[in-house]
This record gives C-alpha cells, sequence and structure tokens, in this order.
C-alpha cells in the first residue's frame, strides 16, 4: 500500500458530547483495583529515573510489558494514562504492546479505548497499532463493532487517513469482509474516500479475485470525480491479468493514454504478460521494445518472463536470444536489490 500516512490532524471537538466511554479507559469497577497497581508502578519508576533519568521511555515500556505479562491489562492502561497526564510521556511501543496483549486475550474493551485515546490525545500510530486494532476487533466477530469504531473515529479525525489504514489493517490480516465494512461505513458517516481510500480498496480486491466487485469500486470512484493515478490503473492492470481479462487490459491502457499517464515498468510488465496469454506475441514485443527505447529501465523479472514464455510458445532461439541478452545486461536491470531500497 503506499505510504501516505502522515500524522493525524484531529478536528477541535466538544468532550461534553462524546459518550463518557470513550473519556475513560475502564469499567468503575476495575478502576479501583488499576489506579491502585497503576500508582505503585509510577511511583517505582519515579525511583528508577532518579538513577537513570535518560532512559525514561524504555522503563515505561518495560513496565508496561510486565503488567501485560501479568494480564494486569487496566494497570497498564490506567499507568499509560498517568505517564501522559502527569509526565507527557507517551510511548508509541508500550502502547502498541497493551493493544497486542489485549488482542490475545480478547478484551475488545481494553483494545477500543485505548485506541479511542490514542486518537483523542493526538498520539503517534504506526502500522503495528492499526493492525494490533484490526486483528482485536475481527477477533470478536461483532460486525457492529466495526460500525462502531469507524462513527467514533469519524466524530475525532478531520481527514480519512486513519480509516484508510485501518482499511489496510483488515485486509492485511485476512479479513477483507471488515475492509469492506469499514469503507461502507466511512461514506455513511460522510467520510469522503480519498484517492488512497480507492487505491487500497482496489487493491484489496484484486488481490481477493473479486474483480467484478473492484470494477464497480473503481466506476465509483470516477463518479466521485477522483481522478485515477498510476497506481490505480497498474493495480487494476495486474489483477485483470491474474483473472485473464484480456480485453478489458487493452480498454484501460487506452484509457490511461487518454488520461495523459505514462506507463512504468509495473504497467509495462502486466501488459507484455497479459498479450503473451492471450497469444499476441507480436503486441508483447512491441511492447518490450518500445519500453527499452523509453525511460523505464526492464526488470530481471521481465526478461524472465519473456525467457518463460517464448520457450512454452516454442520459440527457443528468440528465447535464447532474450536469455543472453538479460546476463549481458545483469546488474543494469532493475533487480531485488531495487525494491529492497524502496522499502527501507
Amino acid at each position: 500500500m503506499q505510504n501516505h500516512m502522515a500524522t493525524t490532524k484531529v478536528e477541535s471537538v466538544s468532550w461534553s458530547c462524546l459518550p463518557y466511554s470513550m473519556l475513560t479507559l475502564k469499567t468503575r469497577s476495575l478502576a479501583t483495583n488499576a489506579s491502585f497497581e497503576a500508582d505503585q508502578v509510577l511511583d517505582k519508576i519515579g525511583l528508577e529515573l532518579q538513577k537513570h533519568p535518560a532512559s525514561i521511555k524504555d522503563l515505561c515500556t518495560n513496565h508496561i510489558n510486565e503488567l501485560c505479562k501479568k494480564r494486569e491489562l487496566g494497570a497498564a492502561a490506567r499507568l499509560l494514562q498517568l505517564l501522559r497526564d502527569k509526565h507527557a510521556i507517551n510511548s508509541l511501543p508500550a502502547y502498541n504492546l497493551l493493544l497486542a496483549a489485549a488482542y490475545e486475550v480478547n478484551d475488545t474493551q481494553i483494545v477500543t479505548h485505548v485506541f479511542k485515546d490514542m486518537l483523542l490525545n493526538r498520539l503517534p500510530m504506526n502500522s503495528t497499532t492499526f493492525l494490533n486494532v484490526a486483528k482485536a476487533i475481527s477477533k470478536s466477530n461483532d460486525l457492529t463493532l466495526v460500525q462502531s469504531v469507524v462513527q467514533e473515529i469519524s466524530q475525532l479525525a478531520s481527514d480519512t487517513l486513519i480509516i484508510n489504514r485501518l482499511i489496510y489493517a483488515f485486509a492485511d490480516c485476512g479479513h477483507v469482509h471488515n475492509a469492506m465494512l469499514a469503507f461502507d461505513h466511512m461514506k455513511t458517516f460522510k467520510l469522503k474516500p480519498d484517492l488512497v481510500t480507492y487505491n487500497t480498496v482496489l487493491g484489496i480486491l484484486g488481490k481477493a479475485g473479486r474483480v467484478d466487485e473492484m470494477l464497480e469500486v473503481f466506476a465509483s470512484m470516477k463518479k466521485a470525480d477522483i481522478n485515477p493515478d498510476i497506481f490505480t490503473y497498474n493495480t487494476l492492470l495486474h489483477s485483470l491479468r491474474r483473472v485473464g481479462r484480456f480485453d478489458l487490459c487493452v480498454v484501460l491502457i487506452k484509457e490511461m493514454g487518454k488520461a495523459g499517464l505514462q506507463p512504468d515498468l509495473i504497467t509495462y510488465t502486466a501488459l507484455i504478460e497479459c498479450f503473451f496469454k492471450s497469444g499476441n506475441i507480436e503486441e508483447s514485443l512491441r511492447l518490450f521494445q518500445h519500453m527499452k527505447t523509453g525511460d523505464v529501465r526492464p526488470s530481471v523479472y521481465i526478461y524472465r518472463s519473456l525467457v518463460n514464455n517464448l520457450k512454452k510458445l516454442g520459440k527457443s532461439e528468440l528465447a535464447l536470444k532474450f536469455l543472453e541478452e538479460m546476463k549481458l545486461l545483469g546488474e543494469d536491470l532493475v533487480g531485488p536489490k531495487d525494491f529492497k531500497s524502496k522499502n527501507r
């Protein structure tokens, strides 16, 4: 997924209008014991900091970890609150530890309250945060919880970044249904999907092989006046190629040209493979030559695809020619090292 996520901005809200459950981390019956335990740990942290003042976040994370191991999750949640409110200390690893521990014991109350608390206080979140939240919600098998979380996020977030990341996290942990529920509910609660939202959902549906739904979402994207980008078209082409919808691939490449979008390596790879699968060798080779004469550097993968497909079609001599060419170019080709450097 494209990494368009930035620091979350939160609109000013009237706290009196929010449900009381959003402003507390545990029920009243558990709060007393949790507070007592948290206060004890907080005092202990204070003593330790006198000896090691520079290691404050590590100390806090370690103590949260110990509480989580003992399954004292209410105390851990309360401690995070105290550290934030009294000392302005926010440790993302500590929050992620608590969310992971709550997921393990299927405590969705802790997960949802901590997640809301992070939103309310504009705390940083990463992919691990969203994955833990998505896994916990999915594990509960409570479909109304998806709606509830999306609704409450809609009251706090000023843009769609949070929902986008949650949708991706649902799919990442194997719960496509919840990802699509979140996508549907965000529109219900007046959150407008953006380009990242649509690209994320198209990728999810394409990967799941649900190409008819993917095309419906693509149509709704254009209807909403969201202009597709190269990532959109590459996602569609790759997904359609996988299921043999080569006719639609041709339509999309023409549409790309009209929109003024130039094909990149991913586009060419999908199209060359597409024409090979449909038996149009000449068009595949024409596209390959067009790519080489342009500004797109070929990859080792596309050469291997050419060689393998030509061999299957009985074009052994031509396959050998491309194999020798691939060996000659060697390090000049795009390979695993280039993708690794991009992901760092």
